[in-house]
């Protein structure tokens, strides 16, 4: 720490004099003291800032005036070969740098027009630092056993799928270094060419002048090669040389960028491989990320939320291999989180390591892929051959401190709850709910039965009055007809209209009423009298 204080005391000397070779030496001296993988000087609206991306976060350390902005960009310009007049569009560089203590340094520089200024970032790669070995990147167990029997193969193809900035590159390095020997002839195809190490033949693509990744691919394989290693695998084009190069009797390495080692499968078939050629040539399929390592001086025991317990339960009781972690451990979860202290900067966390899902092909797998079985069967069979997911190997290194289960959540895909499992997140409606289901069951007793709904009311129609009316020719009675069905609710207000117009003009029609019941046949039915009306006469 107190030569790390001295150099950023440099770096703010050099700005104060405004000795700008000084400084920008310092800059880059200074992030590799602080183990920087990335430098970026971004003009804003008043000065210009320096931050440096550390494990993979970035932070601030210093910022200078606008006016020596454009001697700084010169600076760096003049150091990576490119155009100092060129202001108005972006431009890539390379350039090498042998600081005051002799350490050598790769630099990947680009340049970026912005509103206020050109921004610089430069990605540094250290020449004098050593690649590391497999087991040094977090490989352990059963993950470590399918990769070192891959490495001893012919021929086939060994992938290593994540993100951006994942780690792909130093593990295809770290396989390389072990395959490094005096009788096999290792070509690479890369772009860029980020670590040269010796007894390799390594070339740089030129998309420009349509030197891809394809086209060297083809010309490797008349180079008499053993090994090759292929950069990235963008097309189909690229995977259909590789595949070749393989069943030819080489062994590819290779890079792609999917979110996990089922997915890799997913992603070439819809390159347009078709299931038997993947089946014959892909040996290994390797997905990593990176998490941040827990500072050993100040790290503390946690305790993590329960919902977060019941995924780390989940994820360990599908656990395919147990070489990875000790059963006691399995038993007392107990995990660690950052505090911060001087050695950290106040961070908590100092330095990195890969978490990895290696998933190894074998007779089962391949049967699944021919059958056309969805990315879940192949995954759950996978899963019962002995890979280990990321979610399963972070949460392994999380019980042995090496990190928090924050950083790997932040970089692994939770595992879905199988069935009859239970969720401990509450609801805000019932949180006495520990499920959806009980929350479901909950909402359906609240809920009043449901009534059937009522039928409209319905009116009455008007009150009549009725009067025997003697039959003239038959005295006997005969049944009365049917009540009619009530009215509809569109039709009540129509008769009681009726009804009121039937009575106004009751005094003109009464004698005709009479003389119809007068002349009735002797089956007529009882006719009804409207209330007020007065009585038939009778023939008597």
């Amino acid at each position: 720490m107190p030569e790390e204080q001295s150099k950023l005391k440099l770096l703010q000397d050099a700005i104060l004099a405004g000795n700008i070779p000084q400084m920008v030496l310092n800059i880059i001296s200074y992030a590799l003291d602080v183990r920087s993988s990335d430098i970026h000087i971004e003009p804003e609206d008043n000065t210009v800032r320096i931050r440096y991306r550390v494990d993979g976060v970035l932070r601030q350390i210093v910022e200078y005036p606008h006016n020596i902005h454009p001697a700084v960009v010169s600076r760096v310009k003049i150091m990576s070969n490119l155009k100092i007049d060129e202001q108005r569009i972006p431009q890539d560089g390379r350039s090498t740098v042998t600081t005051k203590d002799n350490r050598e340094m790769d630099l990947r520089i680009s340049t970026l027009p912005t509103v206020r200024g050109e921004k610089i970032v430069m990605r540094i790669q250290d020449k004098s630092r050593k690649i590391p070995d497999l087991p040094e990147l977090g490989l352990q167990g059963s993950a470590l056993k399918f990769f070192e029997d891959a490495l001893k193969l012919p021929n086939g193809i060994i992938l290593t799928t994540g993100p951006t900035g994942s780690g792909k590159t130093t593990t295809m390095y770290s396989a390389m270094a072990r395959l490094n020997k005096v009788d096999v002839n290792i070509m690479t195809i890369e772009d860029p060419v980020e670590i040269q190490m010796n007894g390799l033949n390594q070339s740089q693509v030129h998309p420009d002048i349509d030197y891809t990744f394809a086209n060297g691919l083809r010309t490797a394989l008349r180079q008499d090669p053993d090994i090759i290693m292929v950069g990235e695998i963008r097309d189909r084009e690229t995977i259909n040389i590789a595949i070749e190069a393989s069943l030819t009797g080489h062994l590819v390495l290779s890079t792609i960028h999917t979110n996990s080692a089922v997915e890799t499968l997913t992603r070439i078939l819809n390159m347009g491989v078709p299931p038997f050629l993947l089946t014959a040539s892909l040996e290994l399929v390797i997905a990593q990320r990176l998490v941040r390592r827990l500072c050993e001086n100040c790290k503390k025991p946690v305790q993590p939320d329960p919902e977060i317990l019941e995924l780390v339960k989940n994820a360990m009781d599908n656990l395919g291999s147990t070489d990875e972690i000790d059963q006691e451990k399995l038993k007392n979860l107990q995990f660690y989180g950052p505090e911060g202290c001087e050695e950290c900067d106040g961070i908590g966390y100092k330095g990195r390591l890969g978490l990895y899902e290696i998933m190894r092909m074998n007779n089962e797998l391949r049967k699944l892929i021919l059958t056309g079985a969805s990315a879940m069967e192949i995954e759950k069979a996978a899963i019962q051959n002995g890979m280990v997911t990321l979610e399963q190997i972070g949460i392994i290194k999380a019980l042995k401190a090496d990190t928090s289960l924050d950083e790997v959540y932040r970089v692994a895909k939770k595992m879905e709850m199988g069935p009859g499992k239970k969720s401990t997140k509450k609801k805000m409606e019932n949180p006495e709910a520990d499920s959806v289901e009980d929350v479901t069951e909950s909402m359906k007793k609240e809920e009043p039965a449901t009534e059937k709904p009522a039928k409209p009311a319905v009116s009455p129609p008007p009150k009549v009055k009725v009067e025997k009316v003697e039959q003239i020719n038959n005295p006997a009675k005969p049944a009365p007809a049917p009540a009619p069905a009530p009215a509809p609710v569109a039709q009540t207000v129509q008769t009681e209209q009726a009804a009121q117009a039937e009575q106004a003009a009751q005094p003109a029609q009464q004698e005709q009423k009479t003389r119809q019941v007068q002349t009735a046949p002797s089956n007529a039915a009882p006719q009804v009298q409207s209330e007020g009306q007065r009585p038939l006469p009778s023939e008597n």
